[in-house]
């Protein structure tokens, strides 16, 4: 018993653990997390190494001895805002499988939180947006305008797309490659939208705001006297830093103070 508590608790010694969370994480969705574990030991290796991250938890059979693994662990989280987690662990039932033994990590992890898009209309704020859509073309592909070009077809372009004319006289699949339409920059105004529900209004323009980028739509959001974004910018897509990730935790945060 004393032999397998001692090689029990060397084997979880040694063992540093990183985290990578995604650029956007949002509230009732599974998230993968990226985890790294750094086995510091010089002479050993340990097995059987499970990381539990509140009620989550992945399992890795071997880390080398100076050596490092990598694995994803599927959290998920209730609500939008700040979330600190605290109870990380390491833990492992080697040599027998008698005892689990187990000690704290001191790696607290802190993720903003983004609200969980809802789908919803705000047909007022839009109204402006599509009477002006087929005014202007630009020089990106998409799915809405004139033709750019004709190229091979592609798992997952939309069938209707399909070039037959081009299909029958070269006998492989075409696909018609459209530009997307410019759209004027558009302002959500969030204090002035008419949804009293505010955890509801917060999901709502959540979700017109994921909707904008992936329809390259220059978007900006204000609250109270705070614009966030760059509504005359297109760049940046989920990129951290990014018009779209400063609405988001803007949104993520409001109440928060």
């Amino acid at each position: 018993m004393g032999i397998s508590g001692f090689f029990g608790l060397r084997n979880i010694r040694g063992l540093r653990v990183e985290f990578e969370m995604p650029a956007e994480v949002y509230a009732g969705s599974i998230t993968p997390v990226k985890l790294v574990v750094h086995n510091d030991k010089k002479f050993s290796p340990s097995f059987l190494i499970r990381i539990r991250i509140a009620d989550a938890e992945t399992l890795f059979p071997v880390v080398a001895r100076k050596g490092s693994i990598s694995g994803l662990i599927s959290m998920k989280f209730d609500r939008r805002g700040v979330h600190r987690i605290e109870n990380i662990y390491v833990a492992s039932v080697f040599p027998f499988n008698f005892f689990t033994r187990f000690r704290r990590l001191d790696v607290p992890l802190e993720v903003i939180v983004f609200p969980a898009a809802k789908k919803c209309s705000l047909t007022s704020i839009f109204s402006d947006e599509k009477r002006s859509r087929g005014e202007t073309t630009i020089d990106r592909t998409g799915y809405e305008a004139e033709i750019l070009s004709i190229r091979e077809y592609r798992y997952g372009d939309p069938k209707k797309y399909i070039h037959w004319k081009a299909t029958a006289r070269t006998g492989e699949l075409k696909t018609k490659e459209l530009s997307s339409l410019s759209h004027r920059p558009l302002i959500i105004d969030f204090d002035n939208l008419a949804i009293e529900d505010i955890e509801e209004r917060i999901s709502c323009v959540t979700y017109h705001i994921i909707r904008s980028f992936r329809l390259n739509i220059p978007v900006g959001l204000r609250i109270g006297s705070t614009v966030y974004g760059t509504p005359d910018s297109r760049g940046g897509m989920g990129e951290p830093g990014s018009g779209k990730i400063s609405m988001l935790k803007g949104l993520a945060l409001y109440g928060s103070d």
